[in-house]
This record gives C-alpha cells, structure tokens and sequence, in this order.
C-alpha cells in the first residue's frame, strides 16, 4: 500500500510539473566592467549590494568567459550561442569606419542582415509563444531584427532609444512585465544598459563616495558607475519580488567584455577591452532560479555560449543543431569539457563574408593554462603567450618560451577548434 501511495504521490509530482508555468528569463548584461569590480569578487572598494545578494542565491561561476572581447560580437554570441567567426558579426563596426556615411549605413545594414539568419534567443523563446524585450545595447538593427516582440531600440548602432533604460528609466521594463501578466504569457528580458560604460557620469552622491578612496578621479567615476550600475539591477529584481514573480524566473547575469579605468585619462587601460586579457574577457556569470539552481560557487571556466543552451533547455525549447555551448545547470557537461575557446577582431570589419580577414587572436583555455595566438596582418608583431592563470592571474609571465611542449599541445587544439585562416587557404 505504502508503494502505491508513492507512485501515487511521484505521478502527481509529474503531472502537476507537466502543468507548471513556463519560467519566466531576465538577462541582466553589463556594459565594461571588469570581472574583479563586484563585491562578490573581492573588490577592496567597489559596492554591489544588489548583485552581491544576486550572486549568494544563484550559482556563482566565477571564471565565466566572453569569447570576444568587443561590445558588438560579444552581445551577437551571447544571444547566438555561436562564436562570432560563425555568426560573422565579428566587429563593432563594418569596414571602412564612419566616414562614408552611404558606405556604413550599408554595411550596417549588412551586418543586420546577419543577425537576420540566426535562430536568436528571442527568437526560439517567441516561436515558442513567450513575449520578449530588447532594452539598452543592441547593435542589430531595429529590435525586431534579432526576433524581439517589443522592444526600445530602432536601428541606430549601437542602441539609441534603448540607451535611456537604466540611466534615465526602468519604466519599459516594468510596463512589458505587465503586459505579459495580463496577457497570461511567459517573458523574456534583455537588460542590457549602457553600465558603467561611459559616459562615467554617475549621481553626484556615488562620485562623493568613491572620490575619498582614490587619488584618481577618473577612477573613483567609474567606480560609482559600478554601484549606479547595481543599483539598477537592484530595481529591476525588487519588481519581481513585488510582482511574486521571482519564484518562477531564471536570472542570468554576465558582462559583455571588461574594462580596466586608466587613471590619467577617461578610457580604458592596456589588458582590458578590445585585448585578448583576462581583462577583456573574463567575468563572472550568475544562474538563479529558485528551486531549481542550489545556490553554490564553482571555478571551473565557462563560456558565456553556455547561456542559450542552459536556457532553452530550462524552458523546454530545442537548441538549434551544432551549438557548442553546455548546459549550465547539469554538472557533468560542465566537468566534460575540459577547454574553453575564443577570438577577438579588429574594431572594423575587413571583410564581413571573411571572419579571419579581421582576427587578431584566437586563445584557448585548459585549466589554468591559457594561450593566446596573434593572427597576421592584424597582429604582425604579436606573439605567442602562455600564461598559467592560477599563480598569475592578471597576465604578467609569459611562458611560451620555457614551457615549449604546453604551448605546442595547445596550440595544435586551438588549430583543430578554428584554424582561423582565410577561406582561399583553408
């Protein structure tokens, strides 16, 4: 009788989850910041509460990777799940720059078109009968070009209207959450502000705060450009709270590449974005949903390509065929996949139907070994480098030259992953 009641209680369980409401998605993307400016990893300065409180309730994979680290590219993998050599967006923007205003309004709409072909993130979620949100970064176009339902971006570069979400309004995102609610459907949300990036042009308040504690203030700007940055985050997680929402939704949290401040001036430093450096490419990636994802800390490196797969698979979508990306919530095809792979480009396309015209190096990750490979003409003066992350963490060391077998063993995988060479000579 009592093994009855069992297989009573388990059928029950099952029908009642067949039954369950989709999970809701909130993809919460920084813009320029480096993997060592949070609270939750160790910032001696910077405060992210919000964030901090984020990370202790989701798994906390705090050697997360973008494969590029470049605005453009690096936002087109993530809502890809594919390499940018694959989707071919692999540039902020197409050849030739801005001078020729016909010329690059053309090649923008090239690139669009690109985006046009890939079986999005928004787009599987909405086949699949979601409502989804683009706010802030979005360099493709008009929002409905990467599969969105709604949307604040029109096809200005990099965003235009999408820009005001976070630094002036979070009112978009709260009025399509409501719209899902009362339409009985599942959402997604691409929240993606342009923070910190600059303008570094925090509330007075945090610029006081953080100016006591550096002598630079370059520095203490981008400093409270973090904690503004927080304090959005924040806003946007309490409306779920208050909206009895934050049960049923999976947040994910990455940053599109890193930035280190240069203290002289208001840019950004040597080894961060645009460089193949942890400094551009490493940052921390969160997965919370309650019930689900026991909250833990892991160190084995990921990729932000792992996001899509984790995703549809939570909500029961199919993944398009020949993803790399793993899912992040099943143990095993984390600790199955012993490397890493990635690739970054010139700021300028040379050519958008040849991703190697435009490669300056391809890195590949095993472990704590990391090796970086320049790609000529873009780099002709680079040279191979080898770095061992655990004992040097910021990239100091080269040891290309004394561990001559390692960086051969690694160079011959990175070959087999992308030989990244032009398609003639392929």
């Amino acid at each position: 009788m009592l093994r009855w009641l069992g297989f009573f209680a388990v059928l029950c369980l099952a029908v009642s989850s067949s039954f369950a409401a989709p999970p809701n998605v909130v993809m919460i993307i920084s813009d320029d910041q480096a993997w060592t400016d949070y609270g939750f990893m160790g910032h001696p300065h910077i405060q992210t509460p919000r964030l901090d409180r984020l990370a202790r309730e989701s798994l906390l994979f705090r050697r997360g990777y973008v494969p590029s680290s470049l605005c453009c590219p690096s936002l087109a993998s993530l809502i890809t799940g594919k390499y940018p050599h694959q989707h071919k967006i692999t540039s902020n923007d197409p050849p030739g720059g801005s001078k020729d205003k016909a010329k690059f309004a053309a090649g923008r709409e090239a690139m669009s078109r690109l985006m046009d072909a890939q079986p999005t993130l928004p787009r599987l979620l909405t086949k699949a009968g979601y409502l989804t949100l683009q706010t802030g970064k979005w360099w493709q176009g008009d929002f409905t070009r990467g599969g969105f339902t709604h949307g604040m971006t029109k096809g200005q570069r990099h965003g235009d209207a999408g820009l005001d979400i976070g630094r002036k309004t979070m009112q978009p995102i709260y009025d399509f959450i409501g719209e899902a609610r009362q339409k009985d459907k599942p959402f997604f949300v691409w929240y993606a502000p342009m923070l910190p990036h600059t303008p570094h042009d925090p509330p007075q308040r945090l610029f006081d705060k953080y100016k006591a504690l550096t002598p630079s203030a370059h520095v203490a700007r981008y400093w409270a450009m973090c904690e503004f940055f927080d304090e959005t985050c924040g806003q946007l997680l309490d409306h779920l709270h208050e909206q009895k929402l934050s049960d049923n939704t999976i947040v994910i949290y990455v940053t599109d590449n890193g930035w280190i401040q240069d203290p002289n001036k208001p840019q950004y430093g040597p080894k961060s974005k645009q460089s193949q450096y942890d400094g551009g490419l490493r940052t921390p990636i969160l997965v919370c949903w309650p019930g689900h994802a026991q909250p833990q800390v892991i160190d084995t490196p990921i990729s932000s390509l792992d996001i899509l797969p984790t995703v549809l698979d939570a909500v029961g979508v199919a993944r398009p065929e020949g993803l790399p990306g793993v899912n992040l919530l099943v143990p095993t095809a984390i600790q199955k996949r012993d490397t890493i792979f990635g690739e970054c480009f010139t700021h300028d396309s040379q050519n958008l139907d040849q991703p190697a015209s435009s490669l300056r190096w391809r890195w590949i990750l095993r472990g704590d070994w990391k090796l970086i490979v320049p790609a000529l003409p873009n780099e002709p003066d680079g040279e191979i480098e080898l770095y061992d992350l655990k004992s040097d963490p910021h990239e100091s060391k080269n040891l290309a030259s004394t561990q001559i077998e390692k960086a051969g063993l690694l160079q011959k995988e990175l070959d087999a992953w992308w030989p990244g060479q032009l398609a003639n000579r392929q």
